[in-house]
């Protein structure tokens, strides 16, 4: 499996409707993509996920779900 850090970038006025539709349907995560845990910067403007997948392409389906309230950033890490 490959880690990967997602970085969610709330757009402007849309943090609260983010956490009322996280609370109300949860992370809507395909099958195959894992959510291993979350940090929230000290302003609560960016989330940072750690996931992990075999299948990059499960990202665009779970974006999806939340385009019009977060931009994302997904970045493949690698073990040094």
């Amino acid at each position: 499996m490959i880690k990967y850090m997602v970085i969610e970038y709330f757009k402007p006025g849309k943090k609260a409707a983010v956490y009322e539709r996280f609370h109300r349907e949860g992370r809507f995560l395909p099958k195959g993509l894992h959510y291993i845990n979350s940090w929230i910067e000290l302003d609560g403007n960016r989330c940072f996920q750690l996931m992990e997948t075999d299948n990059a392409a499960l990202f665009e389906e779970w974006i999806a779900h939340w385009a019009d309230l977060v931009d994302f950033e997904v970045v493949p890490l690698e073990k040094r």
